[in-house]
């Protein structure tokens, strides 16, 4: 209630244990304190080099690291800060890397379930936990080696979310707002459309049930651009092993502590593959495309298929009409806001022709594609920083033997 009382301010920002996924931050929506609290709350704030954990709940045990890139925060009463004293003994980023190991989440495991209640990793608990040091310059090793990795991952991560700005931005001014079209309605030329792209554009608008939109363009609802094939309870009876259970946790913040494995025979309608779309139509409702590897549609996501206009399209044009599924959700007198599958057809997208649609994709589609790429490649870095991470730690691989292999997957 503290807390609570003295945000809403513009002051120092305000981290919630729900922002720290697996090594990542997400600092979008994040409240700040008022200014004049600065002085109160200097003991929690943050500093570059900090790895900071999740303490409470399921997702205990998350870890992140705090680098140069990212703003002040205040840390949350439901977060723990692991911060150096003596970098000459314990360097930053291998602390940040020890915190995803075996070693740690082993301990971290026998510790988090002490209680009857939810899982809690206490302060008294940190303080016991043990940490294997390797010598300062073997340290900086580990750290060089899946800092090279770290960062390729982390440029990825950069690109796609400018790409996937730009094309946000670009969907909403030539599907939603018509930008062109009103541009030539007034008798400019539109800006930042080539010549050619640019006269495909109508000159004049038209009724329709959205209101005026371009000329020998047409509306139709959401239920009529896809198909929308929803998940089945896999987590029931889950064996512990094969593939993943995607539920809404796994599409916002990946696999972690909580995910469900099921080794069962599922119909390919169920199954995502790698740059499949998905939509979350229960909870936090949104929509994804799938990058990992083959896993399990859990219900309350749908499978959306048999898309009659190119994926991009799609995918942007849910993005756009997902506020008005959204509001439907949070109407709801449940603890879990969802719609049901007759608000498909009451949400409307507007459909340009087949020879804008063909410009369009020349643009969107080489880009569209390179994100998959680029999150496939991360999904394959990551995967061999996990598996040297226990090696290097260890000493059952040099740092040497580890740049190597690294340098064949860069």
């Amino acid at each position: 209630m503290w807390v609570m009382t003295r945000l809403g301010g513009t002051g120092y920002l305000f981290l919630r244990s729900e922002a720290v996924g697996e090594r990542i931050i997400d600092i979008t929506g994040n409240e700040r304190f008022h200014q004049s609290l600065g002085s109160k709350v200097l003991s929690k704030l943050s500093r570059p080099g900090d790895t900071v954990v999740t303490t409470k709940g399921n997702s205990t045990g998350r870890a992140a690291y705090i680098n140069s890139d990212y703003p002040t925060f205040v840390y949350s009463p439901h977060l723990s800060f692991w911060r150096s004293t003596d970098h000459s003994k314990l360097h930053p980023g291998f602390l940040k890397e020890w915190a995803h190991s075996p070693e740690f989440t082993g301990q971290l495991n026998g510790m988090k379930d002490s209680t009857d209640m939810a899982p809690y990793l206490s302060l008294t608990d940190q303080r016991r936990l043990e940490i294997t040091l390797p010598s300062p310059r073997e340290q900086e090793g580990v750290v060089r080696v899946l800092g090279t990795l770290g960062d390729k991952i982390e440029l990825n991560r950069k690109c796609n979310r400018a790409v996937d700005l730009m094309l946000s931005a670009l969907f909403r001014s030539w599907f939603v707002d018509f930008d062109p079209t009103v541009a030539k309605v007034a008798g400019r030329c539109p800006i930042h459309v080539c010549p050619e792209t640019a006269s495909l554009f109508p000159s004049a608008f038209q009724e329709s049930e959205l209101g005026l939109i371009p000329q020998g363009w047409h509306v139709e609802p959401v239920s009529e651009i896809a198909s929308f094939i929803n998940g089945r309870a896999f987590t029931k009876g889950a064996t512990g092993n094969g593939r993943m259970v995607i539920r809404i946790a796994e599409l916002n913040s990946g696999p972690g502590g909580s995910t469900v494995y099921n080794h069962v025979d599922a119909s390919e309608e169920n199954i995502a593959r790698p740059g499949d779309l998905l939509f979350a139509w229960s909870g936090s409702l949104d929509v994804y495309r799938w990058y990992r590897d083959d896993a399990l549609i859990n219900q309350h996501i749908f499978k959306v298929v048999d898309v009659r206009y190119p994926q991009w399209f799609v995918h942007y044009a849910l993005h756009e009409v997902m506020p008005f599924f959204q509001d439907i959700a949070a109407d709801k007198a449940t603890t879990m806001g969802h719609i049901k599958r007759e608000h498909l057809s009451q949400a409307k997208v507007c459909i340009p022709s087949k020879e804008i649609l063909g410009a369009a994709d020349k643009i969107f589609e080489p880009l569209y594609a390179k994100q998959l790429a680029n999150e496939r490649e991360s999904q394959s870095l990551a995967s061999l920083r996990n598996t040297l991470l226990p090696n290097l730690l260890t000493g059952e691989i040099r740092v040497k033997q580890a740049e190597k292999l690294a340098e064949t997957f860069l």
